[in-house]
């Protein structure tokens, strides 16, 4: 799986190579607007002296990018920059570049709205498919956000390994390509937040258990509901957050803000 928040906590940063670095620059870039829509990238010539990486890599990183939606080769006019309607905005990599620029509270309730429209249903087919290991697992996934001493990161990784573990016990594969849009929902509410015991999170345990006892139950329906009103609660936090502190954006990377100290 590629999802940053949990692999960066199991094994710190790892060393890119040079194609992922350029990508990363470049896409980092692209989000920020130092290259806007329509604009033309710079040649080759002079990203090669910039990034010191050969045109083998160039060529690479500007593949990576359209096949991203980001850019289009034009025969003697260069790589411009696509409209944004054009970006892969499931890609987790687009996703964390938004997160490096500054993502605003629209940009997180857009990634909430996405959830609403598709993990209720994923819970309503656990309901309906999932095994007596699986369901041990989301039970125990559960419990573990009522553990003591939980930080706002600890918190957001467990929350995240829990609706993960939902998408996986769906026995749907789609429903698998979510979770970088799930991780970035998650770690923009949680960053924006004190630690759980005092910020109302504390009953984050309960409302998932919920979403399990419905799946025991073999109920879709409530299985539904019960995940649709752990999002919900998600999407008021990130409204109550954005109001308190004042402040349009939520800046930092997905996984800097998760990573281990």
């Amino acid at each position: 799986m590629r999802y940053k928040l949990d692999e960066t906590r199991k094994t710190g940063r790892r060393t890119r190579t040079s194609h992922a670095q350029v990508v990363d620059e470049l896409g980092k870039a692209i989000v920020a607007g130092t290259y806007p829509v329509g604009s033309i990238l710079p040649g080759d010539t002079e990203l090669a002296q910039r990034f010191k990486v050969s045109r083998t890599v160039l060529r690479e990183t500007m593949k990576t990018l359209a096949a991203k939606g980001m850019v289009v080769a034009k025969a003697r006019v260069g790589t411009r920059v696509t409209e944004k309607n054009l970006w892969n905005m499931f890609d987790s990599e687009i996703i964390a570049w938004h997160f490096d620029n500054g993502v605003t509270e629209e940009f997180l309730l857009q990634l909430y709205d996405i959830r609403l429209a598709f993990e209720p249903f994923a819970a309503g087919l656990v309901a309906e498919r999932a095994n007596a290991e699986e369901i041990e697992t989301l039970r125990g996934l559960a419990l573990d956000m009522a553990a003591a001493g939980h930080t706002a990161d600890s918190l957001a990784l467990a929350d995240l390994r829990f609706h993960l573990a939902i998408a996986e016990a769906s026995h749907n594969p789609f429903m698998r390509t979510l979770g970088s849009l799930i991780e970035a929902a998650l770690v923009g509410m949680f960053r924006m937040s004190t630690p759980p015991t005092e910020n109302g999170f504390a009953n984050i345990a309960d409302t998932h258990m919920r979403i399990v006892d419905a799946i025991v139950s073999g109920d879709n329906a409530a299985a539904r509901r019960a995940m649709e009103d752990v999002i919900l609660d998600g999407r008021i936090h990130v409204h109550e957050a954005f109001a308190a502190r004042g402040s349009g954006t939520v800046e930092g990377s997905i996984s800097a803000a998760i990573s281990p100290l």
